[in-house]
């Protein structure tokens, strides 16, 4: 049985998790390249504030666009006259913002995680409900086919939607 025989067998309610499948993988990659190293914390960024601090050319709007660590230490170096309980507030501030920002996309992605095995079970259902149906007809025993199309119905998107949600 190959993918495409493996989805028709699932029936309607594989597109669901098909979709869910497809949005978890695009927010993966987006959360992967939004959140690399590099560029949330460059490694040259503390050399380079601590360079420009003592030239006094510390430009802090362009430190606090550079990166999410920049926006960080540029509320520190703007708060740094207020005294040590300040400047904490104001980081812990910025930070809890940048944080904010660095979470994005993860609720959906709980989301897809939390749905598309209920949407597996549905499958299960439906599947099982067709076998019972081709049971209960005249000739149910003698139709293996349909039966063997229900149970391969339940299984099929049952699996297809721990697939999706296990790694999501």
């Amino acid at each position: 049985m190959d993918v495409f025989d493996a989805l028709m067998a699932g029936g309607w309610l594989m597109l669901p998790i098909l979709g869910c499948s497809v949005l978890a993988t695009v927010i993966v990659i987006e959360r992967f390249w939004s959140l690399r190293a590099a560029r949330i914390a460059p490694r040259s960024l503390g050399q380079e504030v601590c360079e420009r601090i003592r030239q006094g050319q510390i430009d802090l709007n362009w430190l606090e666009n550079h990166s999410p660590l920049g926006t960080v230490l540029a509320a520190g170096l703007r708060n740094a006259r207020f005294g040590q309980e300040q400047v904490q507030a104001r980081l812990q501030e910025a930070a809890a913002m940048v944080i904010h920002d660095m979470a994005r996309y993860l609720s959906p992605l709980g989301t897809i995680a939390s749905i598309t095995p209920l949407i597996g079970l549905l499958g299960t259902v439906v599947g099982m409900i067709k076998v019972f149906t081709v049971i209960v007809s005249t000739n149910g025993v003698e139709r293996t086919a349909d039966l063997a199309g229900g149970i391969s119905q339940a299984l099929v998107t049952t699996a297809a939607g721990l697939f999706v949600a296990i790694p999501a």
